[in-house]
């Protein structure tokens, strides 16, 4: 593969062909990933080492963190992002090798129906995103967690873990949860311009 494709393929992802779709990507490439670097390792960063139960031992404090986050949320999120990137990514790479033009995106039923699909990659991703993140971390954060420390040590079952910054956490989560809804809203907000733009072409005499 030449330069050339590499360079059209990142020049297409930075530029949609469509304009909801360069907002998307200002949108998601800015406002989100540094909301998710730089407040996300300030919320979540000390997190493990702050972790605290009852009794206060290391081997305790780190198996039960274990099972308190089977998966860091800065983790989860950074792979959420990088799986949404992919089938626009994908598109663009296809578009570059086919020395399709952005201008000439929508004006190619073939192509517009592929990139029609790789918007509807990225919503389906979005709202997988969305339960996983429901199941694994919640809509709220509680003070306190009950570990089942039984496997650990026979003496006790229940150990009881005090979570630092819950409050902060759950203000987090939320604007999680807001930013994966509003990339949805998004894109099936292009999937309508999409189809008016298509409708234009369809409709412009013939000369």
């Amino acid at each position: 593969m030449s330069l050339n494709y590499i360079k059209n393929c990142y020049e297409g992802c930075l530029r949609p062909p469509t304009v909801i779709g360069q907002f998307h990507t200002l949108f998601f490439g800015s406002v989100r990933t540094f909301f998710l670097g730089v407040l996300g390792f300030a919320v979540y960063g000390n997190e493990a080492l702050h972790f605290s139960c009852d009794p206060d031992k290391r081997e305790i404090n780190l198996y039960c963190y274990n099972q308190f986050r089977p998966i860091t949320p800065q983790v989860f999120w950074a792979l959420q992002l990088v799986s949404v990137l992919v089938p626009g990514a994908v598109f663009h790479l296809y578009a570059a090798c086919k020395n399709i033009d952005q201008e000439e995106i929508l004006q190619r039923p073939v192509s517009t129906v592929f990139y029609i699909i790789s918007v509807l990659l990225r919503i389906i991703l979005e709202v997988l995103a969305f339960w996983l993140q429901s199941h694994l971390f919640g809509f709220l954060v509680d003070p306190t967690y009950m570990c089942d420390a039984s496997a650990l040590a026979k003496i006790f079952n229940i150990s009881k873990c005090m979570v630092p910054e819950h409050f902060e956490k759950t203000i987090f989560l939320s604007a999680m949860y807001t930013f994966t809804i509003i990339t949805i809203l998004l894109c099936i907000a292009e999937i309508f311009e999409i189809l008016f733009q298509r409708l234009g072409y369809l409709n412009q005499p013939v000369t």
